[in-house]
């Protein structure tokens, strides 16, 4: 009997994968409370950005010196938070995302220059051998609000912030870029600047746009 090649399995495997949605946009834009007000009204099983639980996040934020080491966590801790929702019965929201924190954030601490060329250039291997065997979100949700919106935001929450609202222009800029090279019909942009906290009228729209979709 004939054996498969390793890119026939890949592709039965693929096949057989739940759906998965990934919720995009710069710190602060609201990514949590978003995927929170979807979770609530539909059901889907999520992971969300992890901060605190991370081993490398605060060491980061103290040195820079530990940059690598965080986005090398956070890239592995995707895949793994992608392959458990893959293999879930019910749809996969994903807070962020492999795509996100590489495009986003990895690009973002380069250019900031708290990552070195050569390090820049091992989290993209990481990244591409990733997604060899993990294939991309379904639909892409991208949020978006004004710079005042999203420092605003930054200020009023609990938790360790590597980007800063400085940040924002140059990490959209870098989204944009990414966002760019998906398929249009994937990719849903919403502009939450005047949301309500709950995120109602946007998550109406989203789940409206999912069971068209699925």
């Amino acid at each position: 009997m004939e054996h498969k090649n390793y890119h026939d399995l890949l592709r039965q495997q693929v096949k057989t994968m739940n759906i998965l949605i990934a919720i995009v946009g710069a710190s602060g834009v609201g990514k949590t409370t978003f995927q929170q007000a979807l979770a609530k009204s539909k059901g889907f099983v999520t992971a969300y950005e992890q901060h605190i639980e991370r081993p490398f996040q605060a060491l980061f934020k103290l040195d820079k010196r530990f940059a690598l080491a965080n986005q090398i966590d956070y890239l592995l801790m995707r895949a793994e938070q992608e392959k458990e929702l893959r293999a879930a019965s019910q749809i996969g929201l994903i807070d962020g995302g492999l795509d996100l924190d590489f495009h986003g954030f990895t690009r973002l601490f380069h250019s900031r220059n708290l990552l070195s060329d050569p390090e820049f250039e091992l989290c993209g291997r990481l990244y591409a051998f990733i997604r060899e065997t993990l294939p991309p979100p379904e639909v892409i949700i991208r949020l978006y609000a004004d710079v005042e919106t999203v420092a605003g935001r930054l200020s009023a929450r609990d938790r360790i912030n590597i980007a800063s609202a400085e940040d924002t222009a140059l990490f959209n800029s870098h989204l944009d870029e990414w966002l760019a090279s998906i398929p249009a019909h994937k990719v849903l942009t919403l502009d939450v600047s005047k949301e309500i906290p709950d995120y109602a009228r946007s998550a109406s729209l989203v789940l409206e746009h999912i069971e068209k979709t699925f």
